[in-house]
């Protein structure tokens, strides 16, 4: 789930902890065939009957609540098995021909893994709860991370200790589980998925579902023109963490770029930007010379993906003035992206926004942006991504 959901979720949780209630949190752990969500999405029910985000398309959202209320009342974690085809025996006919797993745990503030994994979540901190499927113990994983003490809201003068593993699995599915927690960490776009660990002697297995929490895709706009304000608006509301840059300040205002980090930078001073090594950078100035800085900057910069608004000639000539001045980019270049955006006809300035996001979302999840119309296999495959911030 995006963090823009992740938000939502986790700012009525902490209102309703202060206000004494309680609550359970619903994961989709387990997805075979076809469903509207995928591993990792949450949905919170307060003890009112109260819920926020969805797991489905709406056809889960009943039953899965029932569940959560008994789960509040009774503390024992659920795992449900919910059938999607027509001949469901629980009647919904939904004819998806899939099935998915949901699990429903009572959220407990007070516990210190619980209150670490939700200060992560909360603050976009890269990190992974590891839950077994069947039996005891839970892992959480804080790659390089510190965790301030108190945590989240209902957790207050919880210790926290500062540590890199919180919590243990026990016996010999502790360190497998913790290195497969870190290897999905890694990727280019961190997903959620339940993994099947084989035992000590490679026989049988036991399957563990690692959550993942991970900082916002970062976007960052050089220009602060018309046409980068829905882009601006649209990432935003997609969760994208936003940043625009122009030497311009009246046109860095929170009313044109609601949301976003706003930085007045003159071509000279745009080192004193650093972008996230997962930050996608796109160039659209609409001039010549701020572009032409902006794209040195953003091919310097080593982050995954570099794009410059316009016609592939525009990027091209870019290169050719840079190459002029005696600057090259070698396998650099790999990462350049021009023209960007998806093929969709887009002609106004909201258009032009959709068909970019809609072509980073493809690139950071591995697909390629086609048709599904036609497709006869799995809508949601699972693409393998290099280690991040690696270029394709």
């Amino acid at each position: 789930m995006n963090a823009a959901e992740t938000r939502a979720l986790l700012g009525v949780l902490r209102d309703a902890l202060g206000r004494g209630q309680q609550a359970a949190i619903a994961t989709v752990v387990g997805v075979r065939g076809s469903a509207y969500r995928r591993e990792g999405t949450r949905m919170l029910v307060l003890d009112d009957g109260a819920q926020v985000c969805m797991l489905s398309g709406g056809c889960l959202e009943a039953e899965v609540v029932e569940v959560a209320l008994d789960v509040i009342r009774t503390g024992a974690p659920s795992l449900t098995h919910y059938d999607l085809s027509e001949d469901a025996t629980w009647g919904l006919g939904i004819g998806c021909g899939g099935s998915v797993d949901v699990r429903v745990e009572r959220v407990d503030a007070q516990e210190p893994v619980t209150a670490a994994w939700l200060s992560a979540l909360e603050a976009g901190r890269a990190a992974a709860l590891i839950v077994p499927l069947h039996g005891e113990g839970r892992a959480l994983v804080l790659p390089g991370a510190e965790v301030p003490g108190g945590g989240f809201s209902g957790a207050e003068g919880a210790e926290v200790q500062v540590a890199q593993v919180l919590g243990t699995l026990g016996g010999d599915l502790h360190a497998p589980a913790v290195a497969a927690a870190l290897e999905r960490l890694g990727s280019r776009e961190p997903r959620a998925a339940t993994l099947t660990l084989p035992g000590p002697d490679g026989a049988g297995g036991t399957p563990v579902f690692i959550d993942l929490s991970s900082p916002p895709p970062q976007l960052v706009l050089y220009g602060a023109g018309h046409d980068a304000m829905p882009l601006s608006a649209q990432a935003h509301a997609l969760g994208y963490d936003v940043h625009v840059i122009d030497p311009r300040g009246a046109y860095l205002t929170p009313g044109r770029f609601p949301g976003a980090t706003l930085h007045a930078l003159s071509p000279e001073d745009l080192t004193a930007f650093t972008p996230s090594p997962r930050a996608h950078l796109i160039v659209m100035n609409h001039h010549v010379d701020r572009d032409r800085v902006c794209l040195r900057h953003a091919l310097e910069s080593g982050a995954a993906y570099v794009g410059v608004l316009g016609p592939r000639s525009r990027a091209l000539d870019l290169l050719a003035t840079l190459e002029g001045e005696g600057v090259t980019f070698g396998d650099a270049l790999g990462r350049l992206r021009s023209p960007i955006g998806l093929r969709l006809g887009a002609e106004a300035p909201e258009e032009v926004a959709l068909s970019i996001l809609a072509e980073l979302m493809a690139w950071r999840r591995g697909y390629d942006g086609s048709f599904l119309s036609g497709h006869a296999g799995r809508i949601h495959h699972a693409p393998t991504h290099p280690a991040a911030p690696g270029p394709t």
